[in-house]
């Protein structure tokens, strides 16, 4: 499959060639993995599986997806969730908060933010209950992520502390599992972000390197409102440190001067 080909499957699901342009490799090795098992000759032939049957179109669609993430990425982006957003919405949501992370591969930004709130449990003398939604379209990943089982590379920025106290490490695998008390009060569940989730009112979204990188700037825009439709008013928006938002948006303000960070100041 040259890039010529891979464009047009790019442009089949209206995904953005410079948002796989990198990753491009990988996705291509393991198209040309599922043609062959469908015995397809030619990259015509593929579209007409594709065509024809839509669960064909729901595994190249799966295998389209990128899974690149580790725990803890970004430490800056961390401080500030740590030292500024989780006060914010700790005191204004004595309750309860919600949490979405809208696209989260194999979990490890999920499980980030959990350590995080656990470990915040001494700092403050009240912490709301927090309730999790963790959903991406790659049911594979969704396993992975609900698993919790992770290689070295994806905690070398997880503080040694840490470490110890959220993993345990199977030396005969040479791997690492999560706490089970990390696993608790999670929601996983199979989305496509051009799809309503049905939940709203989230103080806290991540939507990081997933539509935003990926998708045209047609669907973009299109799915991007349905995200923030479900951000409550007062609610942070988290997008990758090299994502921009899809169009102007009069209801979101950039936060603590960060162009990644937004807060919702009106529904």
């Amino acid at each position: 499959m040259d890039d010529q080909q891979f464009r047009q499957l790019l442009d089949y699901f209206s995904y953005s060639w410079e948002g796989y342009r990198r990753v491009r490799k990988g996705v291509k090795r393991r198209i040309i993995k599922h043609m062959q098992q469908l015995r397809c000759k030619n990259i015509d032939e593929y579209f007409h599986s594709l065509d024809r049957d839509e669960e064909v179109k729901q595994q190249c669609e799966c295998l389209m997806t990128v899974s690149v993430s580790r725990f803890f990425r970004d430490y800056f982006l961390w401080k500030i969730i740590e030292n500024q957003i989780v006060p914010d919405i700790a005191e204004k949501n004595r309750k309860k908060v919600k949490f979405w992370s809208a696209g989260c591969a194999c979990g490890e930004e999920v499980y980030s933010f959990k350590i995080l709130w656990e470990s915040l449990q001494g700092r403050f003398d009240y912490i709301p209950e927090l309730e999790i939604w963790a959903t991406d379209m790659n049911p594979a990943y969704l396993k992975r992520a609900k698993d919790g089982i992770y290689s070295l590379s994806s905690l070398k920025d997880v503080p040694q502390e840490l470490r110890e106290s959220y993993f345990t490490y199977h030396e005969e695998e040479g791997l690492f599992r999560v706490a089970p008390s990390l696993q608790k009060g999670i929601s996983w569940k199979v989305h496509n972000h051009l799809f309503e989730l049905g939940e709203l009112n989230f103080q806290i979204i991540f939507l990081r390197n997933s539509i935003l990188t990926y998708y045209k700037d047609e669907i973009k825009q299109s799915a991007f409102r349905k995200v923030i439709d479900s951000l409550a008013q007062g609610g942070f928006l988290i997008i990758g440190s090299h994502e921009k938002l899809p169009a102007e948006s009069k209801a979101l303000l950039p936060f603590s001067g960060q162009p990644y960070i937004f807060k919702k100041i009106r529904k």
